[in-house]
């Protein structure tokens, strides 16, 4: 019996990998004969699962889809994959998915093997879901980079990975995990690195983390209230970008408005406020603070300076050829 149950989930997993196979391929693959295939076949469809066959020479058997949902096979990174989708969903961003997304995820984690459900429920557990509308195309991250990360903070052990940043430079990060954090399609590791000493925002996708990990840490509280979603999006909006600007704005920080979540004024004196902003085009940068509707001087970078001098000369010369009255 058990030479027979292992055989048809095996025979299960050909079916489920393949669009169509010939008795003799199945046959040869198994260790069996056609007869014992047809056999099998016949088991695996009193079980609920529809396999189709065609006669003659150049038929086959393939699966096709049933009316009811049988059991489904799985490995690894397709289980922990399923149940880090399902605990996305379960955090909300489809109306009326979550409850149906936490029964799915508890179902499937009644059956995972202790493995694998270690290390989903604490990438579920060290996982914070930033709302958002995520972009139509997004870098993908596999599943076994995202539960190092998080059976890495669970355990409180430093991450050490190479790190791609945007000039595609690669540099050597020595960081104890907080969070990860999933936002509007992207991966995120909110953590503290420990060379720069200072709380930064990694893009997962960037990041390949290198074995063995590190020494063990003693946690740090997150500065602030401890929101790891604004610290994230105000990692976000200036350290992901390749301009990082320090904008000095006449106003008060409480009447400064038009801006993104994560982006918040830091208060001077009763009439004016520090802005920390980030961007990957200067020009937009230097348009998109006229927005603002307040004066500004721009302190740092040098390029923020003059993309914002070839702007200003640009609307000077746009107003200098108004027609007179």
């Amino acid at each position: 019996m058990l030479e027979t149950s292992a055989r048809l989930l095996k025979l299960l997993s050909l079916l489920q990998a393949h669009r169509e196979w010939s008795g003799p391929e199945l046959a040869g693959r198994l260790g069996v004969s056609t007869r014992t295939i047809r056999n099998d076949v016949e088991r695996l469809r009193s079980l609920g699962y529809p396999v189709h066959a065609t006669p003659g020479v150049a038929g086959g058997y393939r699966l096709g889809a049933g009316a009811a949902l049988p059991p489904l096979l799985l490995d690894d990174e397709e289980a922990v994959a399923v149940a880090v989708g399902l605990g996305r969903a379960a955090g909300g961003g489809v109306e009326g998915i979550e409850e149906t997304s936490v029964r799915a995820l508890a179902k499937l984690e009644q059956v995972l093997p202790s493995r694998l459900r270690h290390r989903v429920s604490a990438l579920n557990a060290y996982t914070v879901q930033v709302p958002g509308s995520a972009p139509s195309v997004a870098p993908s991250v596999a599943p076994e980079v995202l539960t190092t990360i998080a059976n890495a903070a669970r355990d409180r052990e430093r991450l050490r990975f190479d790190y791609t940043g945007h000039e595609g430079e690669v540099t050597a990060r020595d960081v104890e995990p907080y969070r990860l954090a999933h936002r509007r399609g992207r991966w995120y590791l909110l953590g503290y690195d420990v060379r720069r000493e200072d709380w930064r925002t990694f893009r997962v996708d960037r990041l390949r983390p290198r074995v063995p990990s590190g020494p063990r840490f003693a946690p740090r509280e997150l500065p602030g209230d401890g929101d790891v979603a604004m610290y994230v999006e105000k990692g976000v909006n200036t350290a992901m970008w390749r301009y990082r600007a320090t904008v000095l704005l006449h106003a008060p920080a409480g009447q400064v408005g038009h801006l993104p979540p994560g982006l918040e004024p830091e208060p001077v004196d009763e009439a004016t406020c520090l802005l920390r902003l980030g961007g990957d085009d200067v020009g937009g940068m230097a348009a998109w603070l006229g927005f603002l509707g307040v004066d500004f001087e721009v302190l740092d970078p040098p390029e923020l300076v003059e993309a914002v001098a070839v702007l200003g000369e640009r609307y000077r010369r746009a107003a200098a050829r108004r027609p007179s009255s």
